[in-house]
Parts: C-alpha cells; structure tokens; sequence
C-alpha cells in the first residue's frame, strides 16, 4: 500500500471513529501528504469539526477542505434569529468587554464578524462562539487586532514563547517581524509542531497578524 493510501486509510478511520461527525457523507483522498475532503455535513460546527480531526492525523501536511454544508429542514434558522441568537452568546463571553463587542451580519446563514480586538485569542473566541449555532453555513471573521501597547521586542517573546512550548522542537523555525505582523518559516517534523508554533506567536501582545510559511519535514 502506497504512503497516500496509508495516509488516506487513516483519516477514513479517524473520521469514522470520532462522534463529532458523520462520516457517510465525506470523501477523503491524499496526494503527497495533502488531504482534501468533498462531500458534505450537516452543520458548520460538524465540517469545522472534520477539518480538526484531519489535522491531528499523523503524515498529514496540509489540508484541501471543500466540504459543503447542507442544513437539514429541520435546522433551517431565519437570519434574524441566527444573528439574535449570536449577539446573545458574545455578550456571554467574559472574554469579550463592551469596547471589543465584535458586529455582528447574517445573510443566508453566513454570519460577519467584525469591529476590534486587543488579542487573536479574543478574535478567536468570537468565532467560536458562533460557529455552533443553528442554521449557521460558514463564518466570516474580519475581526482586526488593535493592541493598546506597542510590543518592541515581538521576536524575543516569540522565541521565549517557542522554547516554553513542550510540543515543538523550534530550532528550525525563523521568526520575522514586521509592525507586529510575523512570518514564520523553516521546518518542523509534524503538522501539531506547526499549529503549535502558530499558537506561541499568536500568544505574544503585539501581534495583529501571523503568516505561516513552515513546511512539515
């Protein structure tokens, strides 16, 4: 059996084994590491579900994700509610204050994000509050970071960030930073060490944006 049949066999049995998602109707194929999933679910919550579960695969490099979601009539919501309901659940999060209380536009199911944050794990956070509601299609988040204070040395707190992290071997990863934008680049040897380098930058105040160009050995 070829390395992408292994690879594709693999994720076919993750999927099918996590509860999170239907499997029935996803397609899985791998060339060269890269995954792409068709097919489709039923929630945007179930195909941002798959999308995790691929990615913790071992020999998974990258991922193609072209799942379409198709609600059932039974969890077909009116834009109005969709956007009443996620006004509700932000206003829940004690992560979230009133001076970063991200808009809210819903138009046939796809719901908007947008205003200003202090952090990405703010950005973050908004998003994942809405993305398992009903009758929600896809999400849009154009949420900007704006930090109060101006971070001098994003760099060094990146590396210190790097060196803390018990799941990445960083010594191959270069940092560049730019008006708090960062580029990573280089090599690690998984697909986890790659997230969790994006984690560790997204970590340090300052940044508004991080670029990943890290490729997995």
């Amino acid at each position: 059996m070829s390395e992408d049949l292994d690879l594709q066999q693999r994720v076919i049995d993750e999927l099918e084994l996590d509860p999170s998602v239907n499997a029935a109707h996803i397609g899985v194929s791998a060339n060269g590491g890269v995954v792409t999933l068709t097919g489709h679910v039923e929630s945007f919550a179930e195909k941002c579900a798959a999308e995790q579960i691929v990615r913790r695969v071992r020999g998974v490099k990258a991922l193609a994700q072209e799942l379409e979601v198709r609600l059932p009539p039974h969890k077909k919501t009116a834009d109005d509610e969709i956007a009443a309901r996620a006004v509700k659940i932000l206003g829940w999060d004690i992560s979230l204050s009133q001076t970063t209380m991200p808009s809210v536009k819903v138009e046939h199911g796809v719901i908007t994000l947008s205003g200003e944050v202090e952090y990405e794990y703010q950005r973050a956070a908004a998003e994942n509050d809405v993305r398992r509601l009903g009758g929600v299609k896809a999400v849009i988040n154009n949420i900007q970071i704006r930090p109060r204070v101006t971070v001098t040395d994003v760099r060094a707190k990146i590396r210190a960030a790097f060196e803390r992290a018990a799941d990445l071997e960083a010594g191959g990863v270069v940092i560049d930073v730019t008006d708090g934008r960062v580029t990573l680049r280089g090599r690690v040897h998984s697909w986890p060490e790659r997230e969790a380098a994006r984690r560790a930058a997204w970590s340090v105040p300052g940044v508004v944006a991080v670029e990943d160009h890290i490729s997995v050995s």
